[in-house]
């Protein structure tokens, strides 16, 4: 379909996902967006010059995995592309915690790990249109703040790596489509219909409800708003960057308590996420805690966050660090 190879093209330009010589891994799930996502990003091959690498990982969460790995390796084979590919056993380790978000932190750690290991300086995921509306949903029901509103980034630097997400313009019809015209039949993940995860509820019952009852076009408004409400933070960020200069692990009390409480917030983020490289768990009540540290409690108090991180008020400064517990 050449209508889908266009709107990947303009994705790509648009967000300025791809440079002539980019060296990309590309996640491959088996699944169709996975794959739909290595088609399209080989028949660029040639023109930008990219050297492309398959990257697998089976989380060992079905009977049937271990097929996704061998359809992979396989399919990776056809393109003559490279292939890397592991096993962990997700399940054993969501004892201690979230299965879905270890899942992820797996994901992410296994492409990281051979995107250090080939030198490649991108990370492809298989995100699109849908998964982006699912995402601003899920966020506005379990409450977010303005940066969950932007929700997948097409573009985002984490740890040193950058993520791209070609797809996230296109519709899951629209790939689908494609593949039935390619005659490619990739795997099914069967969870994906089970009311599981918040997620499935959301993708299966609330979006279908809300089309039908309130708005037929209610993934265009959550997409639409996750764009703007990007460029809103992204300008604002702009602007608490300026407010600080070079953030350390500590901040003037006299001008972070003169500021705007937006701001405020805003840069308490940023060295938050400068100290233990993002801001997950690190929800509302967090925040409030801190500007209460700041404006109301004495000298030499402390709050301790999540994932080991502390702050503590001093005479002229706040500042943070990662405790030992």
């Amino acid at each position: 379909m050449v209508l889908l190879q266009d709107n990947f093209k303009r994705v790509v330009a648009q967000y300025g996902l791809i440079r002539k010589n980019d060296k990309i891994v590309v996640g491959v799930s088996g699944g169709p967006d996975s794959v739909a996502l290595l088609y399209l990003l080989n028949s660029l091959k040639k023109e930008l010059n990219l050297t492309l690498h398959v990257a697998h990982l089976d989380h060992a969460l079905r009977k049937d995995s271990a097929s996704d790995r061998k359809f992979v390796e396989h399919l990776a084979s056809c393109l003559k592309l490279p292939v890397s590919s592991a096993r962990i056993n997700i399940a054993q380790l969501a004892k201690k915690g979230s299965t879905e978000e270890i899942a992820r932190n797996a994901r992410l750690g296994f492409l990281f790990s051979v995107a250090r290991k080939i030198k490649a300086n991108k990370i492809a995921l298989g995100h699109n249109f849908d998964d982006q509306a699912e995402t601003v949903l899920m966020r506005l029901v379990r409450g977010t703040g303005l940066y969950g509103l932007t929700a997948i980034l097409p573009k985002r630097e984490i740890a040193g790596y950058i993520l791209i997400r070609p797809l996230i313009g296109i519709r899951r019809k629209e790939i689908e489509a494609f593949l039935k015209s390619k005659k490619i039949i990739p795997r099914r993940d069967i969870t994906n219909k089970q009311d599981i995860y918040l997620r499935n509820r959301i993708r299966n019952r609330l979006l279908p409800l809300l089309a039908r009852e309130y708005n037929k076009n209610i993934k265009e408004v959550l997409v639409n708003m996750a764009e703007n409400v990007g460029l809103d933070y992204d300008y604002l960020m702009l602007a608490a960057r300026q407010k600080t200069g070079v953030i350390g692990k500590s901040i003037g009390l006299e001008k972070l308590s003169k500021l705007h409480p937006s701001m405020r917030r805003l840069i308490l983020r940023l060295v938050i996420s400068r100290l233990k490289g993002d801001t997950r768990k690190i929800d509302f009540r967090h925040i409030k805690e801190i500007e209460d540290l700041v404006l109301n409690r004495p000298i030499n108090s402390v709050v301790d966050l999540p994932k080991g991180v502390s702050v503590i008020k001093r005479k002229k400064n706040l500042s943070f660090y990662r405790r030992k517990d």
